[in-house]
């Protein structure tokens, strides 16, 4: 699977990345409709038709929604101090496919005090693409200097199947300069305009805003090392996924002592060497005290800037590498420690129920792909993974000597890996729809995982009873979004304590083990009644935050994983290479901060005039 996805940006253009996040508070649902669109009229005073929706004009029938007066615009010093729970405003388009304007504007709403309204371009902004922004209503009227920061989410909702709805979320701090953010290629306009596709039924199409408006971040003084003691990865464009993955790796003490212990040279370039590229990369987590860059890290890939712009396929990623880590590996001090921690075998088998006849294939694998459509959690999957079928009938196995026999054919686990990597299966082909779709359904995880439960009944005959497989989470690798994009990040617990930290590109937090498990498994919530008296059906919402990878570590391994590392385990070259590299940058910052102190003075001799 590859999923491409654009960078959050404004209407004017310019990608500008920004990171998305789970929107947690319960919404506080609001509607409005806009009326078919009128004949448009020249307006020789404006650049471009602007459609606004007045309130008088809602057709009958529709409730208009309440208007609060504004709060007095927030500048830096009067943002909230607390964020405001989400609400979601639906917009109701009628003959879109008439509208002739290039924007659209909905109705103003108000969260959190704030005025907002939704902004669409119906035949892009200058792309193929459904164009659409979250904007300041009053941009134009707040005192200078005025920003204000929000978490979001923009939906086209399928009309026909709910669970194709087209949902993307960011977030922003908006200002004079940025008043509106969003997603300038939110769908392909073939889909949205395409009435079998359920986006656009009787040409009505409905779009839906989820909106918090949160105590202002200020991400320029924000001190991740100092507040955490980590720090985080830069986003080249889409690049969020393999961040969340990096973290993830890094945060496995062997795992990074193995990579430093790679033999390297100081006459390498990291942008030509993998090894080399992952160990600076490493070193720089470990003693930066800012965000990291994986440029240098994705040249080694061969990636170019399109690539990076390019969000790929987290599990494929992850196989990749560990393949040419342990191709690197081969003939060095580190030989065989991917294997070591990430390979497990299971044995395949078809045994006939008359004859005495049994087929037998053991595989090894780095990670294991478990079912969550259908499974309520973890060892549920597990179940299925296991799960025996039947041949007969028509379907009866041909065993050599025997012919034609009623078998039976499963999987069974011979060992697994001290670091158990577990890729669940959220993205899916729907035949009936032929295509992707993402799957929401809630899909729990324990924070201990026994795979030696029910006397070992995922266990292999040859399997050695005398190890334990009782695994603790270390990590959980979630994505926020559909399948046609999103935003990926890390909850992890780097020394296995009760501390949970998010790594959410160049942003660290602490983090409670509610945020990183009950949070992330998916499924839907359920929004508070406003009249809890008069019986109302509780109105219910998906979602899109859930995890999609989990990574365990064996109770009886986890002192030799989660091991010290320290400078003696970096190779010397590579120390004075990087401490060079540090201390030039640091020149470099000092020499701009303190260029306002100097100015070169130029002396002519009087001989230059003659």
């Amino acid at each position: 699977l590859a999923i491409s996805t654009p960078p959050a940006t404004h209407s004017r253009g310019g990608p500008h990345i920004a990171a998305g996040h789970p929107l947690v508070p319960s919404p506080v649902a609001m509607t409005i409709s806009t009326p078919p669109p009128a004949p448009a009229e020249p307006q020789p005073q404006q650049e471009e038709e602007e459609v606004l929706v007045p309130h008088q004009e809602l057709p009958n029938g529709t409730q208009p929604m309440e208007v609060v007066p504004a709060e007095p615009a927030a500048t830096v010093e009067n943002q909230p101090t607390e964020d405001t729970p989400i609400s979601r405003f639906t917009w109701t388009i009628d003959n879109l496919s008439r509208v002739n304007t290039k924007k659209l504007y909905s109705e103003t709403f108000v969260v959190g005090g704030y005025k907002w309204r939704v902004l669409i371009f119906p035949r892009g902004n200058n792309v193929e693409f459904l164009s659409m922004y979250l904007d300041v209503a009053d941009s134009a009227v707040l005192p200078y200097g005025w920003t204000r920061y929000a978490q979001f989410s923009l939906s086209v909702v399928n009309q026909i199947h709910n669970k194709f709805t087209i949902r993307k979320e960011t977030q922003h701090q908006f200002s004079a300069r940025e008043s509106d953010w969003g997603f300038t290629s939110f769908m392909p306009l073939s889909e949205l305009y395409n009435p079998s596709r359920g986006y656009l039924v009787n040409d009505t199409c409905v779009i839906e805003a989820e909106v918090a408006v949160c105590k202002v971040v200020d991400y320029w003084s924000y001190d991740s090392k100092k507040e955490t003691g980590y720090v985080g990865l830069k986003n080249q464009g889409a690049t969020c996924y393999m961040n969340s993955l990096l973290q993830t790796l890094y945060h496995i003490p062997y795992f990074r002592k193995a990579v430093y212990h790679m033999p390297t040279t100081e006459n390498d370039m990291p942008s030509g060497s993998i090894p080399l590229a992952l160990q600076s990369l490493f070193y720089k987590l470990q003693y930066n005290d800012s965000s990291v860059s994986t440029k240098e890290l994705t040249k080694s890939f061969g990636w170019d800037m399109h690539d990076s712009f390019m969000q790929h396929d987290v599990q494929e990623l992850n196989r990749v590498l560990s393949e040419k880590l342990e191709d690197k590996m081969k003939g060095t001090v580190v030989e065989g420690t991917i294997q070591q921690l990430f390979e497990g075998h299971h044995m395949n088998y078809i045994e006939c129920i008359n004859v005495d006849f049994k087929s037998t294939r053991k595989e090894s694998f780095y990670d294991l792909q478990l079912d969550v459509k259908g499974c309520q959690d973890v060892y549920a999957s597990f179940d299925k993974y296991v799960e025996v079928e039947r041949l007969e009938g028509d379907n009866k196995y041909h065993a050599e000597q025997h012919g034609l026999q009623d078998a039976k054919k499963g999987v069974l686990f011979i060992d697994f890996p001290p670091v158990l990597q577990l890729q669940l299966k959220r993205f899916e082909y729907d035949f009936m729809r032929d295509t992707m779709v993402k799957i929401n359904d809630r899909y729990e995880f324990p924070l201990q995982l026994d795979l030696d439960r029910d006397d070992g009944k995922y266990l292999s005959p040859d399997a050695d009873r005398n190890v334990r497989n009782l695994y603790t989470l270390h990590s959980v690798l979630v994505h926020s979004g559909g399948v046609h994009g999103g935003h990926y990040y890390a909850f992890i617990r780097p020394t296995l304590s009760d501390q949970w930290f998010k790594f959410d590109d160049e942003r660290v937090t602490k983090e409670d083990a509610k945020r990183a498990l009950e949070e992330q498994y998916g499924g839907e919530e359920e929004l508070p009644q406003t009249n809890p008296g008069l019986n109302n059906t509780p109105f219910k919402f998906t979602k899109y935050s859930n995890a999609y990878m989990l990574v365990y570590i064996r109770e009886s391994d986890k002192d030799k994983i989660i091991c010290n590392v320290d400078e003696k385990d970096i190779a010397e070259h590579l120390r004075i290479r990087l401490e060079k590299d540090r201390e030039e940058k640091e020149r470099r910052k000092k020499e701009k901060a303190e260029a306002h102190l100097y100015t070169i003075i130029k002396v002519f001799e009087s001989t230059c005039w003659a």
